[in-house]
């Protein structure tokens, strides 16, 4: 339901094409939920068959075509119990905590490089999520703007906190894997080599 509800997202805001969709998933609603370009295209077809949204045809040049999907009433619909739905969480499953869990099986060595590159993995999305809090503030955010052009201006204010409230908690994330690595680091001198 999730890929399906990002889709939804992003359809509500603009009618847009598989292609659209596709750069939207990997500059904005990607951070949050990712979705291969293959998954993108069957779902569009799904929600179609559903009534979900609806594609539209339209004239690229004097050859070329290409669909364009619109949110129907029933799409708008969908969305809205997704939203009032419970969230159903799922089990962790997450191969570095798995990894660390056995890290005593490893040389020094490589206890080492693995903790380094979480540590480099999760700075590098630290500073994806910053720059993202910071386009938020700014408000150049493409999509964010998109967002407020249909947003009423009573909605604004807390379109965008929200919107920066669930970048935080990414951010707040990497901050505490970056602190569990560094943890580790210390385990690993303590049983170094």
């Amino acid at each position: 339901m999730s890929l399906r509800s990002a889709l939804l997202v992003l359809l509500r805001i603009a009618p847009m094409s598989g292609y659209e969709l596709q750069k939207q998933f990997s500059h904005s609603v990607g951070y949050v939920w990712h979705a291969p370009d293959s998954q993108i295209y069957p779902e569009l077809r799904k929600m179609a068959a559903e009534g979900l949204v609806e594609p539209e045809e339209q004239t690229r040049g004097s050859v070329a075509t290409r669909r364009v999907y619109h949110v129907t009433d029933a799409g708008e619909e969908s969305f809205a119990e997704w939203m009032r739905t419970p969230l159903k969480y799922q089990r962790t499953r997450d191969a570095a905590h798995l990894k660390a869990s056995y890290l005593e099986s490893a040389d020094h060595e490589t206890r080492i490089a693995f903790l380094g590159d979480h540590i480099a993995h999760w700075t590098s999305e630290l500073k994806c999520w910053q720059d993202e809090i910071e386009k938020i503030d700014t408000l150049t955010t493409p999509m964010l703007n998109r967002r407020l052009e249909v947003t009423r201006p009573e909605d604004r204010e807390k379109t965008i906190a929200f919107k920066r409230f669930a970048y935080e908690g990414l951010a707040e994330k990497a901050r505490t894997e970056i602190a569990w690595a560094k943890k580790g680091l210390e385990l690993a001198k303590r049983f170094g080599p």
